[in-house]
């Protein structure tokens, strides 16, 4: 209950997370029917990076700050359109003041039919997050346990979903509460596509997270991981990762074409990387 994503937003996890969940929503948009976006732990919406918590760290320089000015090839340039496009139709004169999260990105994407649910437990930014999207009826905001929301809300209505499950990390086995979560989801609603955020740094047990995900025998599951720094004396982020779950099946192609890009724009050090992987399906190289 104490995080607050402001102090971190737009940093290199978030470009890795929304550039990702952009495209995701692009693919789910190539058919005319509706499709519904559960995001458990939404934050605020919305990130004036002007703000002193975001001045503190100033992490969106590294992140978003770099990509905005950046010189992107013609391939990286189509993967990311749909996450920049968002990004700078919230700053029409150039450069970032204002970053969108999750719910507020998938918003500005979203055609008249699709709809989003979005979960928030801390109660400030519950209460901020029903103010930006007050009045809009293609938003459904609750104040809410996210974990819970892998029970209540699932399946969808629509039937076609993604899920974005993306805690802070807070406490203690929050990697096997992730995996606990998507193996409860995945039995209520096998057809969605999930997201799942991880955070990479020295002692993270992410070979038992991986392992663990296995061993839940859910087939399609791939994995994105960025590091932009090495994990040694440090006891802050060093890496991001993403699993999806039924990822589109361009997905991993696209990915061996960022990943790379990502690394030599936002590398902090000179042991950055990049891979995308299977956990399962495909292969499982993982």
């Amino acid at each position: 209950m104490n995080y607050r994503h402001i102090y971190h937003a737009g940093n290199f996890a978030d470009v890795l997370k929304h550039a990702l969940l952009a495209r995701i929503i692009r693919y789910m948009q190539a058919k005319d029917k509706a499709f519904r976006l559960i995001d458990t732990h939404a934050g605020i919406g919305l990130y004036d990076l002007t703000s002193e918590e975001a001045q503190k760290t100033g992490e969106w320089r590294d992140g978003i700050g770099r990509l905005i000015g950046a010189n992107l090839p013609p391939k990286v340039a189509e993967i990311l359109e749909p996450y920049l496009s968002a990004v700078q139709s919230l700053n029409p004169e150039g450069g970032v003041t204002h970053y969108p999260g999750s719910p507020k990105l998938a918003r500005i994407l979203f055609r008249p039919q699709d709809r989003l649910s979005a979960m928030e437990l801390h109660p400030t930014d519950a209460a901020v997050l029903k103010y930006v999207f007050e009045g809009d009826y293609q938003v459904r905001v609750t104040e809410l346990d996210g974990w819970l929301a892998l029970g209540a809300h699932l399946p969808p209505k629509e039937k076609r979903g993604v899920v974005l499950v993306d805690p802070p990390f807070e406490e203690e086995g929050e990697y096997e509460r992730l995996v606990e979560g998507l193996a409860k989801a995945y039995k209520r609603f096998p057809g969605g596509t999930y997201c799942l955020w991880y955070p990479i740094k020295q002692g993270a047990p992410i070979k038992d997270f991986h392992q663990a995900l296995r061993d839940t025998g859910i087939q399609k599951m791939l994995a994105a991981e960025l590091s932009v720094k090495s994990d040694r004396d440090t006891t802050g982020l060093s890496g991001t990762g993403m699993i999806v779950v039924n990822p589109p099946f361009t997905l991993k192609d696209e990915l061996h074409t960022l990943l790379p890009f990502l690394k030599e724009t936002l590398a902090q050090d000179r042991f950055a990387s990049g891979k995308a992987f299977w956990i399962r399906g495909e292969g499982e190289e993982g």
